[in-house]
């Protein structure tokens, strides 16, 4: 497999998949454009004003005729940033949860540690975080980690850099949020990838807080029920489970934090 280039905001392209985001979408965008030379935002079949907000910006639209699942809308920015000779993507959401400052940080992740997904892990202030999105996050981070074989944090991130080695996997299963837990397994099973977290703020609405979010997409029982079913199918259809366990254990997660870890979580720089 080639060597990672040095990935820097030519090369790493932002893409941004939107489902009826015109309340934060212009916004998104700039922020992503400040950080990124290319920026693709895949509209998901929306039904406001989401579609003719980016259309005004010197983002790259991609549009769904009709909705598609988030899983289709980054398997399509994806295959739109290769074609356009990008080497990584860096993912965000479309509701402004996630903060574009971020995304040197997730680069220089990506360049200290080759050959890993990172992935923006919401571990400050994250008492701020909706106590079913916790529990979803915990329990999801859980089950992954038997699938990857390796511990990780906040495995339900949907702000994470992607190199092309990972863009370019084929018939990654699953829909919606699934694709995202799948794309973890798939990378590490196929490409020996792990996942390196960088800590970034939860941004969340709160009383008083002058932040306002769309209602999330995410249904925890629903959308928790389908990772953990595919999650766990995955494990099954592999076998091995107590190798895969203790495979787990020796393996915890690795956090990449140049400002310094949070909360007293050890800042773990080593390899995979």
């Amino acid at each position: 497999m080639a060597e990672q280039p040095l990935l820097h905001r030519g090369n790493v392209a932002a893409v941004i998949p939107a489902l009826n985001e015109e309340l934060r979408i212009a916004e998104v965008v700039a922020g992503a454009l400040a950080q990124c030379d290319l920026v693709i935002v895949v509209d998901d079949g929306s039904d406001d004003a989401t579609a003719r907000i980016v259309a005004g910006t010197s983002a790259v639209l991609v549009r769904h005729p009709q909705r598609m699942g988030k899983g289709q809308a980054l398997r399509d920015g994806f295959a739109e940033a290769l074609r356009r000779g990008m080497s990584a993507v860096v993912t965000m959401d479309g509701d402004g949860q996630h903060d574009a400052r971020d995304i040197p940080r997730l680069i220089a992740a990506a360049n200290a540690h080759p050959r890993n997904i990172v992935n923006g892990a919401r571990l400050r202030k994250r008492s701020s975080q909706p106590w079913y999105r916790r529990l979803g996050n915990d329990f999801g981070d859980w089950g992954i980690a038997w699938g990857c074989g390796f511990r990780l944090v906040d495995s339900q991130s949907g702000q994470r850099l992607y190199p092309a080695p990972v863009l370019a996997l084929r018939d990654v299963p699953g829909e919606g949020f699934v694709f995202e837990a799948q794309i973890l397994i798939s990378a590490a099973r196929e490409l020996g990838f792990g996942v390196v977290s960088v800590p970034v703020e939860t941004r969340y609405a709160e009383a008083g807080s002058p932040l306002q979010f769309r209602k999330s997409h995410f249904r925890l029982f629903r959308d928790l029920s389908n990772i953990t079913t595919h999650v766990v199918g995955q494990v099954l259809s592999r076998g091995r489970l107590l190798e895969a366990y203790r495979s787990k254990r020796r393996r915890p997660p690795v956090i990449f934090d140049q400002a310094g870890a949070p909360g007293g979580l050890p800042d773990r720089t080593g390899p995979q």
